[in-house]
């Protein structure tokens, strides 16, 4: 009976604070563990490839309290991805937009993501990262690169960005937590038991 009334606690004083738990995937060397810092300390700091993962909590968002999981890209690494999928409220994929030679791979491994039964639904933002690099496709066409467009399963956005110097990350946070929040709205309550 105690722990029955405990997780009743758990339950009603989460009602009263939103959390969100997001995954930030992408091929190696998009940019993942850049942009998580800098949205955590909003510091540029030497990041090396991510081997396991990295987790950190931004808060606040617009109210909401976000846990990011940062996962390693490298292609050993991405089949574990799938260790992540359960309880997620919204995707980040980087994608290194400067990077046309493994653009057709990050879209392989972008719809291996989200075409998953764990993903129906869940609010996705695509960071088109390194824009400040030459040839680096900007969001439209990164947009129509991966058939966005035709993409009716998730609410999506594109948004263009530049780690180190943070252009658009914020900008692109906004909108993944206002998807994230009518997300949650829309979705049954996890009770947890």
């Amino acid at each position: 009976m105690g722990l029955w009334f405990s997780k009743i606690l758990n339950v009603l004083s989460e009602l009263g604070h939103s959390q969100a738990r997001i995954l930030l995937l992408g091929l190696d060397a998009a940019g993942k563990t850049t942009i998580l810092y800098k949205l955590k300390l909003n510091e540029t700091v030497t990041t090396i490839p991510t081997i396991g993962f990295n987790v950190e909590t931004i808060t606040p968002v617009k109210n909401l309290t976000l846990t990011v999981w940062d996962v390693g890209g490298q292609e050993k690494i991405r089949p574990l991805w799938r260790h992540y999928y359960q309880g997620t409220n919204g995707l980040i994929f980087v994608i290194d937009s400067s990077d046309i030679s493994r653009f057709a791979e990050a879209k392989e491994e972008f719809y291996g993501i989200i075409d998953q039964p764990e993903f129906a639904g869940v609010p996705v933002l695509v960071f088109a990262n390194k824009q400040d690099l030459p040839n680096a496709m900007n969001a439209s066409q990164i947009m129509h690169q991966l058939g966005l467009v035709t993409h009716k399963k998730n609410p999506w956005h594109v948004q263009e960005t530049c780690a180190p110097t943070g252009d658009g990350l914020y900008e692109g946070l906004e909108k993944l937590v206002k998807m994230v929040k009518e997300f949650k709205k829309n979705s049954p309550p996890q009770m947890g038991f």
